[in-house]
């Protein structure tokens, strides 16, 4: 089974949009070349803010429902949370792993 992503785009307006996708590259590209949602077409993409994973659409499509009532600013201050979260992964040292009993 396929994982489904939630993601942000900011639009060159400064405005963002949510979408869902199991692809988020192509689906960017679709948007940035004037083929994705009508929205987009107006309201071209600047960037991708953020994506999130999820198990399947059914899950992907209630994230979207529940991003969608949120502001703006709500929606960066995730994106914000989001980035440092993932930069704090990125930072954590890799655990050495201890040789087996025995050896030397």
């Amino acid at each position: 089974m396929k994982c489904w992503y939630l993601y942000l785009l900011e639009c060159t307006d400064g405005s963002i949009y949510t979408g869902i996708t199991v692809d988020v590259d192509k689906r960017f590209a679709a948007h940035a070349a004037g083929k994705g949602a009508r929205y987009t077409r107006s309201h071209p993409p600047k960037r991708l803010l953020a994506s999130f994973e999820y198990p399947d659409r059914s899950t992907a499509s209630k994230a979207e429902y529940a991003m969608k009532q949120l502001t703006a600013a709500q929606k960066r201050g995730i994106v914000k949370t989001a980035m440092r979260q993932n930069a704090r992964q990125k930072k954590r040292p890799k655990r050495k792993q201890n040789a087996p009993h025995g050896s030397r």
